[in-house]
C-alpha cells in the first residue's frame, strides 16, 4: 500500500514540520527545510525540501556523500567547487562528494529545491 504525504499548497505537506535549515547555524541565512522521507523500507536516502528566501543562502559546506538538487521554483546560484552556475525551475544539479557547495537565492526571488542525500551521512564540514 502506498504511503501518501499530501501537499497542502504553498509548498507545505501534511504531517511534515517546517524546520530551520540547521539548528544553531549562524552561517546560513533565511533557509527552511522539510523532511519528506527519511530512509523508509531500507532505502537509505532522505528527501528534503528547502526554501531559500530572497537574498538568502545555505551554509558553505562539503560532505562525503553526493547531493542531487532539483530546483522547483525561483532562481538562484549554486556554488560547486570553484564554479558558480545560475539555476532555475526544473534544473538538476549533481554535487560530487567532497565538493564545497552553497545554494543562493538571487534577483529577489525565492530559490526552492528538493534534495536527495544519503540518510546515514556524517555531519557537514563548514568552511
Amino acid at each position: 500500500m502506498a504511503d501518501l504525504q499530501r501537499h497542502r499548497g504553498n509548498f507545505r505537506w501534511e504531517s511534515v514540520d517546517l524546520l530551520p535549515y540547521k539548528e544553531g547555524d549562524s552561517d546560513s541565512c533565511s533557509v527552511t527545510r522539510q523532511i519528506l522521507s527519511d530512509g523508509r523500507d531500507g532505502f537509505p536516502v532522505q528527501l528534503r525540501y528547502f526554501e531559500v528566501a530572497p537574498g538568502g543562502h545555505s551554509t558553505l559546506e562539503r560532505h562525503r556523500h553526493l547531493h542531487i538538487v532539483v530546483v522547483l521554483r525561483g532562481k538562484g546560484r549554486v556554488l560547486s567547487g570553484s564554479e558558480i552556475v545560475d539555476v532555475g525551475p526544473l534544473d538538476v544539479v549533481h554535487i560530487p562528494s567532497g565538493t564545497w557547495h552553497q545554494l543562493q537565492a538571487t534577483m529577489g526571488t525565492v530559490g526552492v529545491s528538493l534534495l536527495w542525500c544519503n540518510r546515514d551521512r556524517e555531519s557537514s564540514r563548514a568552511a
